[in-house]
């Protein structure tokens, strides 16, 4: 693939990023304005979400064995583990009523939200340096490619 056929395809998947970024940010404003059924209902909708994500990046990591770095695939294994354990608490969490421990769970909520947007952010720009690790790799090996006559 040529690099700016690269470029094109990376530039796309960091759109696509950014899209599902405002999209977080449109539903995290609109929440607070929400009944408690609806933000239950929107939880649960964004589990699912994340769940399907989670699975296809899993199956993409699979199928990708041998072509990523193997710190991404641990990555994801990591990734999957950190869904699974944030599902069970926040069901966990779900049948607590006393009150205090509901007030140190809105303060545990609150500071995992915080940290995973801060995970989230370094996470694009991880994504961000790989894209260009990629394109520079895909440059040098054409450089490569056009000085050895142009035989692969």
């Amino acid at each position: 693939m040529a690099v700016s056929e690269q470029i094109t395809k990376l530039a796309d998947e960091l759109t696509r990023l950014a899209a599902r970024a405002q999209e977080a940010e449109s539903r995290a404003t609109a929440a607070s304005g929400k009944a408690k059924a609806d933000l239950e209902d929107d939880i649960d909708s964004t589990r699912a979400s994340a769940q399907a994500q989670a699975d296809k990046l899993r199956a993409k990591a699979e199928e990708s064995r041998g072509s990523i770095s193997a710190w991404w695939a641990d990555m994801q294994k990591s990734w999957d583990a950190h869904v699974a354990e944030l599902q069970d608490r926040v069901e966990t969490k779900k049948a607590e009523r006393d009150v205090h421990v509901a007030q140190r769970r809105a303060e545990n909520a609150e500071a995992d939200a915080e940290f995973a947007a801060d995970f989230a952010y370094g996470a694009v720009v991880e994504a961000e340096y790989a894209v260009l690790d990629a394109v520079l790799a895909r440059t040098e090996a054409d450089e490569l490619t056009q000085g050895a006559g142009g035989t692969a």
